[in-house]
């Protein structure tokens, strides 16, 4: 038996949310297999087919032997018991002091002319008539089956000599009889024997399959406990181990490549956003002022990809007690042409950076699908437990086909890098709330950022 899998520090419990997506092994660990679809299930079924179907060809093959070597005792008896008699008739003095049997006996003495001559006394009616069977060897007298033969009897004619055969037909009958029982009781106790035998087996297989789905890649991919016995789940736990040190030691070499392409590129951006700042304060030209704004987008798409090198669980937050007025300023700022709505008088208990990193990267994803024509706007609604931010764009909305997929890393229905959308639900999750999509009923897209609300009384 494996032993429990201990779980990796921080690790959140099985089926829980992060970022509002589930984890990769939520809920697997837990997860019961249909018995239809249970490996155990299909082993015990074959096995149970395979070892019938043996069963009964053996059976057969024993009952039939059976029956021929029982009918081949009782014509043995009959030819024995006819040949006795015809002895008798035909050899003189042999048959003295011998009857042609008893109360139960079946013979016939039949003459030349077909008639019967004399018959034991349970035949004594045929006695004077013809003989009524002609050639068939197996005949019913009264309610019994009589298997017969025929003998010459010297000069005495033909003697005819029968034996009663139901007990031979009863034999017959409780054979095949056992024979039916056991096909059809032994399907079911070779499968419950079959399924027993299955799970005693599989137990490892299955508790190697329950510590790989306790298994979480965004939190930690510790090797998993190797059963005592070095059968096929030791190796197979041996090869998912090997596996996931290659699989962490990838992971480390891209998250290293990661932050050393963004750092490379964040010093000259710093550089390139504080000349152009310099030159927009000094010609108030557009076109400076656009390729600032490019400079800012860049700005933000190397931010993103530094938290997804880091990963979440890295990441702290800087809380600060912000008025809404001043989020909105920068949100201006950074994505031009956004309509603001609700109530921003009031205050926000965020990280100022990364709230505004998560909301600028929903408008600039509502910007790019609704275009330079389009129109974007920006909600905000503030109750005492909640502060909610609705983005919504008059683009064609989010493709159908992608759903929750949206949300994952380098996943994009506009031709953005994909990022955005995944790091502005990771920003939400770690400030408590959550973010969700869908196409407005109207048309376009909305996306819904919903932060804990401050719940500030008038003393604080």
């Amino acid at each position: 038996m494996l032993p429990p899998a201990r779980p990796a520090p921080n690790a959140p419990a099985a089926g829980s949310r992060r970022g509002g997506a589930l984890t990769p092994g939520a809920g697997l660990s837990s997860a019961r297999v249909a018995w239809r679809h249970s490996l155990r299930f299909r082993l015990a079924a074959t096995y149970s087919l395979l070892a019938l179907a043996l069963i009964m060809l053996i059976s057969l093959g024993v009952v039939t032997l059976l029956l021929s070597q029982m009918d081949q005792q009782f014509n043995d008896r009959l030819n024995d018991r006819a040949d006795t008699l015809a002895e008798a008739f035909s050899t003189s003095g042999a048959g003295l002091g011998k009857t042609a049997g008893g109360a139960n006996a079946y013979t016939m003495l039949i003459d030349d002319d077909g008639t019967v001559k004399a018959a034991s006394p349970i035949l004594r009616n045929f006695v004077r008539a013809p003989y009524p069977y002609g050639d068939q060897s197996r005949v019913n007298i009264g309610d019994t089956s009589v298997r017969a033969v025929k003998r010459k009897a010297g000069d005495f004619g033909m003697l005819w000599v029968g034996l009663p055969e139901d007990d031979l037909l009863a034999a017959r009958q409780s054979a095949v009889s056992a024979l039916l029982i056991a096909l059809i009781s032994t399907p079911l106790i070779l499968l419950l024997v079959g399924w027993w035998v299955g799970r005693r087996a599989l137990s490892g297989l299955q508790g190697a399959a329950n510590l790989a789905d306790q298994i979480d890649p965004t939190l930690s991919l510790a090797t998993l406990p190797l059963p005592a016995r070095e059968d096929e789940v030791h190796r197979l736990l041996s090869a998912i181990n090997r596996l996931l040190v290659r699989i962490e030691a990838g992971q480390a070499r891209e998250k290293q490549l990661l932050g050393q392409i963004v750092h490379e590129l964040g010093a000259p951006l710093t550089v390139l956003k504080a000349s152009l700042r310099r030159a927009e304060e000094r010609t108030d030209d557009p076109e400076v002022r656009r390729a600032a704004l490019v400079a800012d987008e860049l700005t933000f798409t190397t931010q993103d990809l530094m938290q997804l090198a880091r990963g979440q669980l890295e990441l702290k937050l800087a809380w600060h007690y912000i008025p809404a007025r001043t989020l909105q300023e920068r949100l201006e700022r950074l994505v031009p042409g956004t309509t603001f709505e609700g109530d921003w008088r009031g205050g926000i208990l965020c990280d100022p950076d990364r709230l505004t990193q998560a909301v600028r990267n929903l408008l600039a994803n509502a910007r790019r699908a609704a275009g330079a024509d389009g129109s974007v706007t920006l909600t905000l609604d503030e109750t005492a437990d909640k502060v909610t931010f609705t983005v919504r764009d008059s683009g064609p909305g989010l493709p159908p086909e992608l759903g929750e997929r949206i949300f994952e890393p380098f996943i994009s229905g506009a031709g953005s890098s994909g990022l955005g959308l995944s790091v502005s639900r990771q920003i939400a999750a770690m400030h408590g709330g959550s973010l969700s999509g869908g196409n407005h009923p109207q048309g376009g897209a909305e996306f819904v950022l919903s932060i804990p609300g401050a719940a500030l009384g008038d003393e604080d």
